[in-house]
């Protein structure tokens, strides 16, 4: 990693209320708070602070079932090679239920094989987003009566969200775990 890797002893109070509103959080108690992205934005806490906020509602707060949310988010990975965050949610959708087969064609560019509709409307957004910068209509209307108002704002929060992670992972070159490999070509 480009920033060093803070010592949770050292750390100073502002960084302690992060490190601690993570794992009081969702997350949960072994959240790692030094690692990932959360690594990084100890160093400004005050923008890490509302940044893992919006991460939380994005992971266990969107109106979207948590398969569709994890779907999107390996997608948004894969788009940016964002190798930290495709390792960590490609397990977590495959424990939502995300079929490992539809993750593997995700990871290597693989035509997917999706039997849900749900999943298949979210791929066709999310990639024609990332291929335009915009979305048609017909694909707006249709994730609009699926998803709801709230489920779409939720969809493309959680893409735009694991954006953002994803620049923070790549830009501060922050590694995977020791003995783990690239997932992404």
């Amino acid at each position: 990693m480009r920033l060093p890797t803070l010592d949770e002893q050292g750390l100073t109070p502002e960084q302690s209320a992060m490190a601690e509103a993570i794992r009081s959080g969702p997350r949960g108690p072994n959240a790692g708070v030094t690692t990932g992205p959360f690594g990084v934005w100890l160093h400004s806490p005050g923008f890490g602070t509302h940044a893992q906020e919006v991460g939380a509602h994005c992971r266990f707060g969107a109106a979207l079932p948590r398969d569709v949310s994890e779907f999107a988010i390996i997608l948004t990975a894969k788009r940016w090679r964002a190798q930290f965050e495709f390792w960590a949610h490609a397990r977590i959708a495959i424990q939502e239920g995300i079929p490992e087969s539809v993750v593997e064609a995700v990871r290597t560019g693989a035509p997917l094989e999706l039997d849900r509709s749900d999943l298949a409307l979210v791929h066709r957004l999310v990639t024609e987003y990332f291929e335009t910068s915009r979305v048609s209509d017909a694909t707006y209307q249709e994730a609009l009566e699926t998803f709801g108002e709230t489920g779409l704002v939720d969809l493309v929060g959680t893409v735009g969200y694991y954006g953002l992670v994803s620049a923070t992972l790549n830009v501060f070159e922050v590694e995977l775990p020791p003995g783990v490999e690239e997932p992404l070509q």
